[in-house]
């Protein structure tokens, strides 16, 4: 197992969170190959890994929550040479390795990996931006994100632990499946 801990300085590339989602099939293998396939790619190096959350379905309609499956979550820090347009579609081989589907905005995935930030960089295109957009909305994102980084701080200075008493994170649900990543120390990671 890869120890968990804070950010720290990367020696031969750039540091990464990968915020990262399942809620078909087995979703605690899910994450474990998603995690297990980005790790065997030579720019990437799996760093810390959070514990897992489950959460319910955050969807684009009222009562999605309860329509669709709920979801295993966790973030996940690298350390990556490659650029963030390379890392997205790294992210998105992975994905479709995984069987993602993307047909339903929104839906129930059997993966799902976001970039929610890359070493401070901000950066908005068509594909992609910097930070996540919604990295301090979803109270899934946020708890395993302080897991690995207690002094998190947005863009604005503002550490984001000061959010989880707020809207809309303090009316959001997720649950510490444990304190220590299992799924991570049983794998051959």
């Amino acid at each position: 197992m890869k120890a968990t801990g804070a950010r720290r300085l990367c020696t031969n590339g750039f540091w990464v969170y990968l915020g990262m989602g399942s809620s078909l099939g087995d979703r605690e293998a899910s994450l474990l190959q998603a995690l297990t396939r980005l790790d065997g790619r030579n720019e990437l190096s799996l760093m810390h890994v959070s514990p897992i959350y489950e959460s319910p379905h955050m969807g684009l309609e009222p009562g999605d929550e309860t329509k669709f499956p709920s979801h295993l979550n966790l973030v996940a820090m690298f350390e990556t040479t490659l650029s963030p347009e390379e890392l997205l579609e790294t992210v998105h081989e992975v994905e479709a390795e995984g069987k993602r589907d993307r047909t339903l905005k929104w839906g129930p995935r059997t993966i799902d990996i976001d970039i929610l930030d890359y070493e401070g960089v901000e950066r908005r295109t068509e594909r992609l931006a910097l930070p996540h957009p919604c990295l301090a909305l979803r109270l899934f994102v946020v708890l395993p994100l302080l897991d690995l980084d207690p002094n998190y701080r947005m863009r604005n200075g503002e550490k984001l632990a000061i959010l989880l008493d707020k809207p809309p994170l303090n009316s959001q649900k997720a649950c510490k499946l444990s304190n220590d990543s299992e799924l991570i120390a049983n794998s051959k990671l």
